[in-house]
């Protein structure tokens, strides 16, 4: 359906992507796996028609084709859903179902029937918002989905997805698994890239490694390679870092922070995993210590910003870094000084460039960021903006850490680098909340994890009871699939 031949792709001095072939055949979905900046989203890029090669050829249906864009690719059946999500806030979930060749009657768009195209297809990925609701005011999961919605409108012959997962509870996963398996059914093509492993080798039939820019696996049948196959296949002689599992532990201290009215407590040093299904409740935690909601804390209000919160020694990590962590047209260096510089006001009237440039490189040695400190964000991969986002936080010297899906988007290398961060900072004895949908992540790094129902905490799990098992049947205790 789709193939690409010697596929090289450079920015300036780098080469991104270096003689890559990959071919997509009709109904299968063939997996693309690497480390952040393995050359992953070039590769999309190219394909998807956002990005020229510099050298290499494609063809789909067996007839040579060169994109010269984005909108001629959706054209000939070649649809996109990106890892950074595009939705329009401002516009309706249904305007932003139909950014192009939206149904008409007459000059006017007909709404009537661009819901009745759109009812279907909503309802097979199980995203129920109101049609007029702007998509702004969507949660993270729920724009993922309707991104994905946007995609399948187009009725696709070819489908890329760009880390469709990293946003999604665990139910939300599960319906894009059974919608994939239908479209492989119907003979639609997919090129599936993620950073979730095991979930790659449950969906896919074929897998293809990147490192540094090459394939090192082409194609190869998934049923052929395991986990630990794939895994050295990314880092090559790379060691992974490991997390600190063996830190003090101060769990039997007193409690430093008491949310009131939620039952949440956590000691100095100790990492507290909160968990629970989309609209559980354990967001609200995170959100009334940021202040970004009302609570009381230790016995006292909650501050009433999030500019109150930073000032408190709050640190908060945001999943969706793009709308909330960065700023992706400003160097490293920028983002890394930001919350020193304006939100608490260190280093006085003038913005010294050198004080803070010398601050970044220490940060960016620190957390193995693949990039300099006068390198723009939004040039870096996802993994590592991540990193930045964690690094500019990291410079405020937190007295309470606050981590939304710390690693959403990261790869397995820098996953357990940022691990490493998280645990050591809790070895010096500061406190961490930490909300993941990765239930492997909360059982590695927790010394005990909340479980929310409704707004409240049903089951209290100790390090010697974590598992991914024990978890996902505490979540959905009481609630029927």
């Amino acid at each position: 359906m789709l193939r690409a031949t010697g596929l090289t792709r450079r920015y300036g001095g780098v080469t991104a992507l270096s003689e890559v072939d990959i071919g997509l055949a009709p109904g299968e979905v063939h997996a693309v796996v690497g480390e952040n900046g393995a050359g992953k989203s070039t590769l999309v890029k190219i394909l998807s028609g956002v990005l020229r090669p510099d050298a290499g050829s494609l063809e789909l249906g067996g007839t040579p084709v060169t994109f010269s864009g984005a909108r001629e690719a959706v054209g000939r059946g070649v649809a996109l859903v990106a890892q950074e999500l595009s939705v329009f806030p401002d516009l309706t979930v249904l305007e932003n179902l139909f950014p192009l060749d939206a149904p008409r009657r007459g000059l006017l768009l007909s709404n009537r029937r661009m819901a009745s195209r759109a009812a279907p297809v909503l309802a097979e990925l199980g995203l129920d918002v109101p049609l007029g609701a702007r998509a702004g005011t969507l949660t993270l999961a729920d724009q993922q989905l309707l991104e994905i919605g946007r995609a399948l409108l187009r009725d696709p012959a070819v489908l890329i997805l760009d880390e469709p997962t990293s946003a999604l509870p665990r139910e939300a996963v599960e319906r894009l698994m059974a919608v994939l398996r239908r479209l492989v059914a119907r003979g639609v093509a997919v090129l599936y890239v993620s950073h979730f492993l095991e979930e790659v080798l449950r969906i896919a039939g074929r897998v293809t490694v990147l490192r540094d820019g090459r394939a090192v696996l082409a194609g190869v049948d998934a049923a052929s390679v395991d986990l630990d196959g794939v895994v050295a296949a990314m880092l090559g002689d790379r060691v992974l870092a490991t997390a600190v599992h063996d830190r003090p532990s101060f769990r039997d201290g007193p409690p430093v922070v008491v949310v009131d009215g939620r039952s949440v407590t956590v000691a100095a040093g100790e990492i507290v995993g909160l968990a629970g299904l989309q609209g559980a409740g354990h967001l609200d935690v995170l959100a009334v210590l940021a202040g970004r909601a009302r609570g009381r804390v230790n016995g006292v209000p909650a501050p009433r910003s999030p500019r109150a919160a930073v000032r408190a020694g709050v640190a908060f990590v945001p999943s969706d870094r793009k709308r909330y962590g960065l700023m992706l047209d400003k160097p490293v260096w920028q983002n890394t000084s930001a919350v020193t510089w304006l939100a608490l006001g260190r280093g006085g009237w003038w913005l010294r460039r050198r004080t803070h440039v010398s601050a970044a490189r220490s940060l960016v040695t620190r957390l193995r960021i693949s990039g300099g400190p006068d390198d723009l964000v939004s040039s870096l991969s996802g993994g590592n903006q991540q990193k930045v986002v964690v690094a500019k936080w990291l410079r405020t010297a937190p007295s309470l850490l606050l981590l939304d899906d710390p690693t959403r988007g990261v790869d397995v290398g820098a996953r357990a680098e940022m691990h490493t961060v998280i645990s050591a900072l809790a070895a010096e004895g500061k406190p961490v909340l930490l909300a993941s949908t990765d239930l492997a992540e909360l059982c590695e790094l927790c010394d005990r994890v909340l479980v929310f129902q409704r707004g409240r905490v049903v089951a209290r799990l100790t390090r010697a009871e974590l598992s991914e098992r024990a978890l996902s049947v505490a979540m959905n205790a009481g609630f029927t699939s």
